[in-house]
C-alpha cells in the first residue's frame, strides 16, 4: 500500500517529546475513544485511553464506552491486549503498553438490530441491545408493520511508536472500513488528508462524513468539516486547526445478514490527532 507520510521526517523532533450514535445535532450522544497521545518516539511506551458516550466530545458527562470488546492489533499483525481497564459511571479507561515500534490499531466492532412493530395498534420497539438470534422470540404473535434494521458499527483509533507502518490498515472486507491514503498519525492543520472508505472490501461512494474538533463545550461555534466520498470511496479533508478530531462516516445499504432485516446501517468512527504545522 502506498501512503503519504511526513512522520518519518518529524521523528527526530519527537525524540525529545498514544503522544451509538448519530452526527448532526449539537446535543447528539457520540461514542468516542480519546488516547492520551497518538504519536510517540522510542521503542517502548505507554498510553492511557478514555472512552465515553457524551453530548460534548471528549468531555464525559453521560455514559461510559465500556472497554469490553476492545481489540488491539500490533504493527506486525499480532493481537495485543489492553491493561488496567476500569468502567466508571460516566467513562471507562484502559492503558496500552506499546512494546513494538510501528502503527497500532485499537478499537471495537459492534453489531445489533433495531426493530419496531405494532401490537394492538400501538407502536412497540425491540429492546436496546437486541441481537439477531433474539428477534423471533422478541416479536410477539399478532404483531404487524414489522421493521428490522441491522446495524454494524466500528470505532477505532491509531497510535504510532517511532516510524509509521501500514500493516494494520489491511481491510477485513466486513462492513464500513477506512483505509487511509494519508497516514492517520501524520495529519497537519491546513494540509489535506485523504481517506478511502470501503464497504465489504469495495470502494464506497456516497458515504457521508463529519469531522468535529473536540473542545466544543468551550467554543461559540463547533469546528467541523463535512464531506462525501467520491466514486473511488475517497474523501479529502483540510483541517481548520490543530487538535483532536472525532470523525464519523455513515451510510446504509440492503446487504443484510439478519433474517427479516431490510436495511443495513453502517457506521465508522475514529479519533484523529491533527498537529500544528
Amino acid at each position: 500500500m502506498k501512503m503519504r507520510s511526513r512522520l518519518g521526517a518529524r521523528a527526530a523532533l519527537l525524540a525529545v517529546s498514544l503522544a451509538a450514535v448519530l452526527p448532526g445535532s449539537a446535543q447528539a450522544h457520540r461514542a468516542w475513544f480519546l488516547p492520551s497521545e497518538t504519536i510517540l518516539s522510542g521503542e517502548d511506551a505507554w498510553i492511557t485511553v478514555d472512552g465515553a458516550i457524551s453530548n460534548d466530545l471528549f468531555y464525559p458527562n453521560h455514559f461510559p464506552l465500556g472497554p469490553d470488546g476492545v481489540t488491539v492489533v500490533k504493527p506486525d499483525g499480532s493481537a495485543g491486549a489492553i491493561e488496567n481497564a476500569a468502567r466508571g459511571k460516566i467513562r471507562s479507561t484502559f492503558d496500552l503498553h506499546l512494546d513494538q515500534p510501528g502503527t497500532w490499531k485499537i478499537g471495537n466492532m459492534r453489531s445489533g438490530v433495531f426493530g419496531r412493530y405494532k401490537l394492538n395498534g400501538e407502536q412497540q420497539r425491540l429492546p436496546r441491545g437486541a441481537q439477531a438470534d433474539e428477534i423471533e422470540k422478541l416479536i410477539p404473535s399478532g404483531a404487524t408493520d414489522i421493521e428490522i434494521r441491522e446495524n454494524v458499527m466500528r470505532n477505532e483509533f491509531f497510535v504510532t511508536l517511532g516510524a509509521p507502518t501500514d500493516a494494520v490498515f489491511t481491510p477485513s472486507g466486513k462492513g464500513l472500513e477506512m483505509v487511509p491514503v494519508t497516514h492517520p498519525n501524520d495529519l497537519v492543520a491546513n494540509e489535506e488528508g485523504v481517506f478511502r472508505f470501503l464497504i465489504d472490501g469495495k470502494p464506497a461512494a456516497g458515504v457521508e462524513l463529519t469531522a468535529i474538533l473536540g473542545g466544543g463545550r468551550y467554543a461559540n461555534q463547533p469546528v467541523e468539516v463535512k464531506a462525501t466520498s467520491d466514486a473511488k470511496g475517497e474523501v479529502r479533508l483540510a483541517w481548520p486547526q490543530p487538535g483532536m478530531y472525532w470523525l464519523e462516516a455513515e451510510t446504509k445499504d440492503k446487504n443484510t445478514s439478519v433474517p427479516g432485516a431490510t436495511v443495513r446501517g453502517l457506521g465508522y468512527v475514529t479519533t484523529l490527532e491533527v498537529m500544528a504545522p
